[in-house]
């Protein structure tokens, strides 16, 4: 299973608009050039989101076949996970069938999400279909005792152990639930204290990413980092774009592409 990126960017995200920011990649030609200027800046990695044409978060097999296609072929370097999230519209069966359609090489799944089903036997075909397609799946969690969720689910072989990738989340769009370096002490050590072997990320709500994404990779993890969690430099500036953000975490760092 391919590894997960070392700085993926998470250009969009379902929620934020122009009106957040108005670099902010909503139409298809607007995340490829995000993209080309992400990777030039150090990001190995897209987290992608798809919109319809009036900009609402959709989980459109075309459109994202269209957006795989045109980014294998103007970053092909870059490697490419799009989102099965919900955003309370759709169905762990839409979401299912979205990857099934799709055969993405990668793709987010919110734990809490597509574990809803009354029936685990269809998280478990599900699950093994991915493994058998070769798609990498990076589990969301959201917090700590998801971890331990995702354990057990390993353990009843419902989710592969082989290659398994996670991501945590610290903080939300809600105001004032922003994060703090010191957030990822639990995360980091539940993980650890289930024994699970697992290639692991975390993205971050606030002012504090940048430090928190840092942390993180000394600690033997990978960051995602854009405007889907958060629109400001370290010093409090309001980036420019996804770029201005990839490229100061990708110096803090020391990972830079080449241009």
């Amino acid at each position: 299973m391919t590894p997960l990126p070392r700085i993926m960017v998470a250009p969009n995200g379902a929620r934020r608009t122009k009106a957040d920011h108005p670099a902010v990649p909503i139409t298809i030609p607007e995340i490829i050039a995000c993209a080309r200027a992400c990777h030039a800046a150090g990001a190995d990695g897209l987290h992608a989101h798809v919109r319809d044409a009036e900009g609402r978060h959709v989980l459109d097999a075309g459109l994202y076949g269209e957006l795989l296609a045109e980014l294998a072929r103007v970053v092909p370097a870059m490697q490419v996970q799009v989102t099965t999230e919900a955003v309370g519209r759709y169905t762990p069966a839409e979401q299912r069938l979205l990857v099934e359609t799709l055969r993405p090489p990668a793709v987010s799944v919110a734990l809490r999400e597509i574990t809803a089903e009354p029936e685990i036997a269809v998280t478990r075909r599900f699950f093994g279909f991915c493994a058998e397609a070769g798609i990498a799946v990076q589990h969301i969690l959201y917090d700590p005792d998801e971890i331990d969720r995702l354990a057990a689910l390993v353990r009843e072989g419902v989710v592969p152990a082989d290659g398994l990738q996670l991501i945590h989340v610290l903080g939300r769009y809600t105001p004032g639930q922003v994060s703090s370096p010191a957030d990822l002490t639990a995360p980091v050590t539940r993980l650890a204290a289930t024994r699970l072997v697992a290639d692991w990320a975390v993205c971050a709500f606030g002012p504090a990413e940048t430090a928190i994404l840092v942390e993180a990779c000394r600690l033997g993890g990978k960051a995602r980092v854009g405007f889907e969690n958060n629109l400001l430099n370290a010093d409090g500036t309001v980036a420019s774009d996804n770029a201005e953000r990839v490229a100061e975490l990708a110096d803090q760092v020391g990972r830079r592409n080449p241009h």
